[in-house]
């Protein structure tokens, strides 16, 4: 069946927050003592941050997790930008009648400031956030919301991300997916989770859509 519902993850996928996050981890851990290499940090880019921190210390958790998203909003501005293409690309699958949403483990008030930073505010139908679910992805539920929302079904839907979590939350809800090559991760590590597709750029989703749709 042809793909008419898109759902696209956020952070690392359409707009690079990759250092933004980074800094935001060293500054946290720095401030409760703690120490991590930059492979280590990028294995926390993902999951939600209370996971994150809760795993590292279940104690000061609460206290990490507020002094992570000082730091990310208060630098967020100076740091965040759409990837190359991403903002004609959104675009032009809107103006092709296909379905958006935005799918991702953030917050809604750093969501909106991403997306209004970068032009994409107004461009989808959907926004489903950590504020809007129970589970979090890997689980179906916030992509199987998102489709309800949008009324979509799972043969017509693609989940697109950057990490392990995005990939496996589109196949627990039955839906393709797709893996973006400039994950801060690198391709290799998406590949090992089998998405439907791989994209080397946002664009490639222009040739995928036609395709399908015949």
């Amino acid at each position: 069946m042809s793909i008419r519902t898109i759902l696209f993850d956020l952070d690392g996928t359409l707009i690079d927050t990759n250092e933004l996050i980074m800094e935001s981890f060293n500054h946290t851990f720095k401030q409760y003592g703690k120490e991590f290499t930059k492979q280590e940090l990028l294995a926390f880019n993902g999951p939600p941050l209370r996971e994150t921190f809760e795993k590292i210390d279940k104690d000061q958790a609460d206290a990490m997790v507020n002094t992570y998203r000082e730091h990310n909003l208060f630098h967020h501005d100076r740091y965040v930008k759409a990837f190359p293409h991403v903002v004609e690309t959104i675009k032009k699958l809107k103006s092709q009648g296909i379905r958006l949403a935005i799918v991702t483990t953030k917050m809604d008030k750093s969501v909106q400031m991403g997306l209004k930073i970068n032009g994409l505010d107004d461009l989808f139908e959907s926004i489903i956030t950590l504020d809007d679910v129970t589970h979090a992805k890997p689980h179906p539920e916030p992509v199987l919301m998102a489709m309800e929302k949008l009324q979509a079904d799972r043969d017509s839907t693609l989940m697109v991300g950057d990490n392990s979590h995005d990939i496996e939350s589109g196949h627990h809800a039955g839906v393709r997916t797709a893996g973006v090559a400039w994950s801060h991760k690198g391709k290799g590590f998406l590949e090992k989770y089998n998405p439907t597709y791989m994209l080397e750029d946002i664009r490639d989703l222009l040739q995928l859509i036609p395709t399908t749709r015949n």
